[in-house]
């Protein structure tokens, strides 16, 4: 069952930073009735997003989203900014368009990644054959994601799982990854382009991989660790962090089970 006791990390006046559990999609749409959203979650446990807004609001991108500034994808861990006053929401937004803001994930990925450290530059978009896919597309918009590695695991490193699963029979890569622009889909994308798919996701790992990872994982492990931007109000410069959630943790500490 999905954790709908999201975690505030920072609050005042004017933000709010969440600690978005795996498993719950960000904001409201069509396809999300049957299911408990972060927006939900923001309009039920902070009552401001219901009444403070004047007539002609409701057509705000503020209001629609209820002060949720960027996304993260419904399995992605981490850090959620969300604006709680309209000048909060759009000046954050322009620090997302300016590229001030500084976000760090956590991503494991198949095979030893090589060069350990780089940048992927190739542009991101929606497949026209799969809407639901994103892809390298020479008509994408332009992405930009810098990484490095953290920790390598030899092949045969999760010998806790050895006896029952093959797919530890080649090398596992941790990485730190610092996207410089926020595609769709991005890290996700450009990490498959360079052939080093994330470990258990089921849109770009393949699905017959994918689904063998998730016997003993039962996420994408993609985590957002750590934000750095500018207050909206006293322009003092914020860092946060999010430590790795339980499962990807504890499924870390099995890979070095040598």
């Amino acid at each position: 069952m999905v954790n709908l006791e999201i975690k505030v990390i920072f609050e005042d006046q004017e933000i709010l930073v969440l600690d978005k559990p795996s498993g719950i999609t960000v904001n409201k749409s069509d396809t999300t009735k049957e299911e408990k959203t972060v927006q939900d979650w923001i309009e039920n446990k902070f009552p401001i997003f219901n009444f403070q807004f004047s007539k002609g609001d409701e057509e705000t991108d503020f209001y629609k989203r209820a002060g949720i500034v960027h996304r993260l994808d419904k399995e992605t861990s981490g850090i959620l900014l969300v604006a709680k006053t309209l000048r909060a929401f759009e000046d954050l937004q322009k620090q997302f368009k300016e590229r001030m803001v500084k976000k760090t994930y956590l991503a494991l990925v198949r095979g030893k990644m090589e060069p350990s450290e780089d940048a992927i530059v190739v542009p991101v978009g929606r497949l026209p054959w799969n809407r639901k896919h994103f892809g390298v597309l020479a008509g994408g918009r332009e992405a930009e994601t810098r990484y490095k590695t953290i920790f390598n695991f030899s092949r045969g490193a999760g010998s806790s799982f050895a006896g029952q699963f093959s797919i530890f029979n080649e090398p596992l890569t941790l990485l730190e990854l610092y996207p410089q622009t926020g595609r769709t889909h991005q890290i996700r994308v450009h990490l498959k382009y360079v052939g080093y798919p994330i470990f258990g996701d089921p849109l770009y790992a393949g699905r017959k991989i994918s689904k063998r990872d998730r016997k003993v994982l039962s996420r994408t492990f993609l985590h957002a660790s750590k934000i750095t931007f500018l207050h909206p109000v006293s322009n003092e410069s914020i860092s946060l962090e999010s430590p790795l959630p339980q499962e990807l943790q504890g499924f870390l500490d099995q890979l070095k089970v040598a």
